[in-house]
């Protein structure tokens, strides 16, 4: 009986050590970047998303993913504070492909409350003249 009452306490202590640690949260600028019109002879765009850790723990981001190979997502990767900022740079590369209308998107994996969101970016590649 004391073994089970002490593995009890033991377990509680646990539990209330884990929920009183404090979580990273992240906010990002905005969701959707504009890259705007750009030519099909110069199809290589990028760019910056910006974000804050509004949590009150380091926020890490572990992996961001873009939709195709065409994008590319470069991030930091040291921890971010709370209160500090980080930022999301993303390359859009449209050589091969038809002019027009884009959209992609770029998936980020964190250790924030939400740990996975997307991310846009979008734009209108003009054919050359």
């Amino acid at each position: 009986m004391k073994k089970l009452f002490l593995f009890v306490i033991i377990l509680m202590n646990a539990m209330c050590f884990t929920y009183a640690q404090g979580k990273a949260d992240i906010k990002f600028d905005k969701t959707t970047y504009d890259l705007g019109t750009f030519s099909e002879s110069d199809p290589v765009v990028s760019g910056v998303f910006t974000f804050t850790n509004i949590g009150d723990a380091p926020l890490v981001i572990h992996q961001a993913v873009a939709s195709c190979g065409c994008t590319v997502p470069e991030y930091t990767k040291e921890p971010i504070l709370p209160g500090q900022t980080g930022t999301l740079k993303v390359t859009y590369n449209g050589t091969g492909k038809y002019p027009g209308q884009f959209k992609k998107s770029i998936t980020i994996r964190s250790n924030a409350k939400t740990e996975m969101m997307r991310l846009y970016i979008e734009g209108n590649m003009t054919a050359k003249e």
